[in-house]
């Protein structure tokens, strides 16, 4: 009886206790830069919908964010300003994603400038290129 509830009891232990795996999953927010006519880019969903040269977010913390270039051009990344991040290398290419770890509470802005033009790339737009302005709050 007492091997039965000891067995019993490991294992009810065993399930309680979260892996390391389980609990370092954290939430990702997927988003894409993506050609329009009008301004040549901008920020789209993880579809590729067109949402706007800027836009904010607000995520909790240790939330990843994870931009596609679906935009034939390269972009350059700043961060304007908040808390210091892991950017990596500040050019990013067509067909790559980027991933960004949220780890602290904060605002940030985050900048990213095409490094061709419309015209280098032989591409029609309507009007002068988007800088694309992304506002992060962490809480």
């Amino acid at each position: 009886m007492k091997r039965i509830l000891l067995g019993f009891a490991l294992a009810v232990a065993a399930v309680a206790v979260p892996t390391g795996a389980a609990a370092a999953v954290s939430p990702t927010v997927r988003m894409t830069i993506v050609h329009v006519v009008q301004g040549c880019h901008s920020w789209g969903n993880d579809l590729s919908q067109p949402l706007g040269p800027t836009r904010t977010l607000t995520v909790k913390r240790g939330t990843h964010l994870q931009i596609r270039m679906n935009c034939p051009m390269s972009f350059d990344f700043a961060q304007l300003s908040g808390p210091a991040l892991a950017l990596g290398a500040p050019r990013s290419y067509p067909g790559t994603v980027r991933t960004i770890v949220f780890a602290r509470k904060g605002v940030y802005r985050l900048q990213a400038t095409n490094v061709e033009s419309s015209e280098q790339m032989g591409m029609t737009t309507i009007g002068a290129d988007n800088v694309l302005v992304l506002t992060v709050r962490v809480s």
